[in-house]
């Protein structure tokens, strides 16, 4: 390989880092919006147990979280160190299902209580 094939091969290689790491921080652009608008409709709401509003506090806390370690995952990537990529994407996707686990029992908790409510008003 010559040195000019090599180096579009390292541009190539960066372009494609550079895009992976900029749809990860898109995504937690998203999910930021969703944290947030998700907070300002909870509290127009009343009723809502104060440790909902602690639990989605945290969910901005482990978004702050991802992004740190996206950084990381890039300087892995560009090291070409793949058990450790691999290990970051995992927690970095673990992290996003946590989320979204505890979001989802959040808002069957939601359900149940509506459930509730509506049973008691109509009884």
């Amino acid at each position: 390989m010559s040195t000019e094939e090599f180096k579009k091969v390292e541009v190539q290689k960066e372009l494609n880092t550079e895009m992976l790491v900029s749809k990860l921080m898109e995504s937690f652009d998203d999910l930021d919006s969703c944290i947030g608008m998700t907070k300002e409709v909870l509290s127009s709401k009343s009723g809502v147990p104060q440790d909902v509003f602690s639990r989605i506090e945290q969910y901005s806390d482990i978004v702050i979280k991802q992004r740190e370690l996206t950084e990381v995952l890039k300087d892995h990537i560009q090291r070409e160190n793949w058990s450790e990529v691999s290990r970051h994407v995992k927690i970095i996707n673990g992290l996003s299902t946590m989320i979204r686990d505890d979001a989802q029992s959040i808002l069957s908790g939601a359900r149940t209580m509506s459930e509730k409510v509506k049973n008691e008003f109509l009884a």
